[in-house]
């Protein structure tokens, strides 16, 4: 029997669900947005997921029934119809992850290995669908890095961004550049930036997925939330301001891309440069697979519970249903071809948006019991209420095209939804008008 994960473990896992990817698919969006007070953004963006939680563990703690946010909306409002709804955001968020990493291992690798110049245009989405369609494989092979392995691959990047950060921060303040955006009027920005951000603060709601490997898991889950979202943050604004101190505005639009490679160039050149990118690609590989073998488990329970149609694989095969993988392959890559990095990071993180503000309006509903502070899911729901227009302020303000895209998508995802959870009543209907 497989030894069960301890607290270090399992803040190894939430913090590789976070930064695995995060970090180097958002930072150059964000700090596009922003500016100098990219810091405050990511600062806002993890309160909110802080909140969301403490939310997560409160309805853990007063719920009968162990799981996660189709569970806990499934025990509290008894409807199911919801429940299953909230469950295909939460796979579409996944789904919009994947692509989202998928997009930026691309990127880190043809500036690395420099396609551009050699197949054009076509390098970036090329790149970004064999990996998808590598991972794809490594999971129907049953292929998974194993605890140890992954712990070492967290401590290997946190290594590597935590250098990065100090050696930066050292650097910009011997040369006087270091900026904090201290001065003038504070605006909507950071706050917008802090909206579309918020897809790299998910990932530690994964444990609620893993409770049987976790020692005492009611106790280390909620213990590792509360160190790893934190952990996250610091990491966020030690590299978000020696990025904005280092790269100006200009730069940041033109490699926004790449923008965590481009920053390390200044003070550790050409190899600096290549060491993150090199860290960027197997951050973002590592991040696609995690999330590819998290969401098509999380899929297959939806099966279970009949939350997902038959066609989208069997919910009682051994391991993951390889139609599910392949299908949950083909849309990230569909995403990922035809998607700008802007659209699906905002994509990606409306429906982490939805679904974490939807938990925090359930704990704030039980703030009777005694096990519950209502002010922290309270914030968290006025944080994703905020979130909310202002993402779509951005992408109407600065994308239109983009705006239309994700408009147009997201009620096309409401409305399969709903067609397909409210089929039987639907069926009623057509029948009483033939």
């Amino acid at each position: 029997m497989a030894e069960k994960l301890g607290l270090p473990s399992s803040v190894s896992i939430a913090l590789g669900g976070m930064i695995g990817g995060g970090i180097f698919s958002v930072l150059g969006v964000v700090a596009k947005i922003a500016g100098a007070r990219t810091w405050l953004a990511f600062t806002a963006a993890g309160v909110v997921a802080l909140c969301a939680g403490y939310s997560y563990n409160k309805l853990n703690a007063v719920a009968a029934r162990h799981g996660a946010s189709v569970t806990y909306v499934q025990r509290f409002t008894g409807n199911a119809t919801l429940a299953g709804m909230v469950g295909w955001t939460l796979l579409f968020g996944y789904i919009g992850s994947m692509a989202m990493y998928a997009y930026a291992f691309g990127e880190f690798s043809v500036q690395l290995l420099g396609l551009h110049a050699a197949f054009g245009p076509v390098a970036r989405p090329a790149v970004s669908t064999l990996a998808v369609a590598g991972f794809v494989g490594l999971n129907l092979l049953g292929a998974r890095a194993s605890g140890t392995t992954e712990n070492l691959l967290v401590g290997a990047k946190m290594l590597v961004l935590v250098g990065f950060g100090v050696a930066g921060a050292y650097y910009g303040h011997a040369e006087g550049v270091l900026s904090y955006g201290a001065s003038g009027s504070l605006g909507v920005a950071p706050l917008v930036a802090a909206a579309v951000s918020f897809v790299a603060f998910q990932g530690w709601q994964l444990l609620f997925y893993d409770r049987e490997s976790i020692r005492d898991p009611d106790t280390t889950i909620a213990r590792a939330v509360y160190v790893a979202i934190p952990v996250a943050v610091a990491v966020y604004v030690l590299i978000a301001v020696v990025t904005t101190s280092l790269l100006s505005p200009e730069t940041i639009a033109q490699y926004k891309e790449v923008a965590l490679a481009a920053a390390a160039e200044p003070f550790l050149g050409q190899r600096g440069y290549t060491l993150m990118s090199l860290a960027a690609v197997v951050s973002t590989g590592s991040a696609i697979n995690a999330t590819l073998f998290s969401a098509a488990h999380f899929a297959k329970g939806m099966l279970d519970e009949n939350l997902l149609p038959d066609r989208v694989g069997d919910g009682d095969a051994d391991g993951v249903p390889e139609r599910t993988l392949v299908l949950l392959g083909v849309i990230t890559v569909g995403f990922t071809i035809y998607g700008s990095l802007d659209g699906i990071t905002t994509l990606a993180s409306l429906a982490f948006i939805v679904v974490f503000g939807a938990m925090s309006a359930l704990a704030f509903r039980l703030r009777d019991d005694d096990r519950v502070n209502p002010v922290l899911p309270a914030v968290g729901v006025l944080g994703t209420a905020a979130f909310l227009p202002l993402l779509f302020y951005h992408l109407l303000s600065r994308e239109p095209r983009t705006f239309v895209a994700v408009v147009l998508t997201a009620i096309a995802v409401f409305l399969i939804e709903l067609s397909y959870f409210e089929r039987e009543q639907l069926a009623r209907v057509a029948g009483l008008h033939d």
